[in-house]
């Protein structure tokens, strides 16, 4: 079948976007749409609304004359710069971000209280959380927080942030949505991570040798394009990213890095199997990209029709599946795992794994007493 289809079948196995049933994983359900009486309850945790808290604490500090952040707008402090008054010697500038962290941490709280309400998350026992407000001291103190506040209102549930830098998890996890035969004999992958505000691609390296679950994989190289600061028309964002996926390709081929002829797709919005993005595409660049007459991964393959001098074959996911599949190596322990990626938007996603829990009766049933698999 054509690159770039809706539907690929090799080795008798259907692959299509979008998958519920993935290689390791059922993805229960993603991009929940939760609302409250203002509208859906994930903006309440997006990145911007740590800013919000921040701001409003400084306001209402101006009006006694003197906020001890000084005169830098909020939306100008960069991550770094709001970790480095935490930890600074202002002590009355560091409890100004202690009190937004602790507003945020409620809000973050309540939004994954009422996940959990929902029937496809009742039974998680962790959350994994991710997104760029993920990787500072201040969104670890504000997800340590907030897990202390389910825990404290009896949710039987535990926070931990993603364990690779989440701009590589993003790219990492697009390795999980391929089944094991399309990586044999390949030492890395291509992967491409699509954001409100920038456009990743990478090469991810898988390391099997090291490792079979992945869990070695790294990135290693990678080419980040903010289209945010450019507003370019959708036509002119997928000639830039074809660019840096051709980029990478010699780079691959020059360091004589085999790579599988796949790409890997995480995109916003809910993604049909047909590789079109039925809704949430619209902090995307340019354009619509939930059109009809659009279709992200096909156009994909058209522009890059071979890799390794095989036909290309795209594969698309959510973003923040993807981003959560970067952690299926290291949530072999449960059975059920959610994630949200704090970002331009709150992503979030659920997944159950296909193995037995490591440990569990189940899983040590047929095993001989040196803890081999019996015959």
């Amino acid at each position: 079948m054509a690159a770039g289809k809706a539907k690929h079948k090799t080795e008798g196995v259907p692959l299509s976007h979008g998958a519920k049933d993935l290689p390791s994983v059922i993805v229960n359900d993603y991009n929940s749409e939760v609302k409250d009486k203002d509208g859906f309850i994930g903006d309440r945790a997006r990145k911007s609304a740590f800013q919000e808290k921040l701001e409003e604490w400084r306001q209402r500090l101006r009006k006694t004359g003197r906020d001890p952040l000084g005169d830098t707008p909020t939306k100008e402090l960069s991550k770094k710069a709001v970790d480095k008054i935490l930890q600074g010697d202002d002590k009355e500038a560091a409890a100004t971000v202690m009190g937004a962290i602790e507003d945020y941490a409620g809000e973050l709280a309540y939004v994954l209280d009422r996940y959990m309400k929902q029937p496809g998350w009742k039974k998680v026992e962790r959350i994994v959380v991710g997104g760029g407000f993920s990787n500072s001291v201040v969104g670890e103190l504000a997800i340590a927080r907030a897990g202390v506040l389910l825990k404290a209102d009896g949710r039987k549930v535990d926070l931990v942030p993603i364990v690779h830098h989440p701009d590589d998890a993003g790219l990492i996890g697009a390795a999980h949505l391929m089944p094991a035969w399309m990586l044999r004999g390949n030492k890395a992958i291509l992967a491409v991570d699509i954001g409100g505000t920038n456009m990743r691609a990478g090469v991810v390296e898988l390391k099997l040798d090291k490792n079979s679950d992945l869990s070695e994989a790294r990135v290693w190289k990678s080419e980040l394009w903010r289209h945010a600061d450019d507003e370019p028309a959708r036509s002119t964002a997928i000639a830039e990213l074809v660019e840096m996926i051709e980029g990478l390709i010699r780079r691959a081929e020059k360091s004589k890095l085999t790579l599988a002829p796949v790409i890997g797709i995480a995109c916003p919005g809910i993604i049909e199997v047909d590789g079109a993005i039925d809704r949430g595409g619209q902090n995307l660049p340019g354009g619509n990209w939930e059109s009809e007459h659009f279709n992200l991964p096909q156009a994909l393959a058209k522009a890059i029709p071979e890799i390794s001098g095989q036909p290309t074959f795209v594969v698309m996911h959510n973003d923040a599946v993807v981003q959560g599949l970067s952690q299926v190596p290291f949530m072999q322990d449960i059975s059920d795992w959610g994630v949200v990626t704090i970002g331009t938007g709150l992503g979030n996603a659920h997944f159950s794994n296909k193995a037995e829990p490591k440990g569990s009766e189940s899983a040590e049933e047929g095993k001989d007493k040196d803890g081999k698999k019996a015959a």
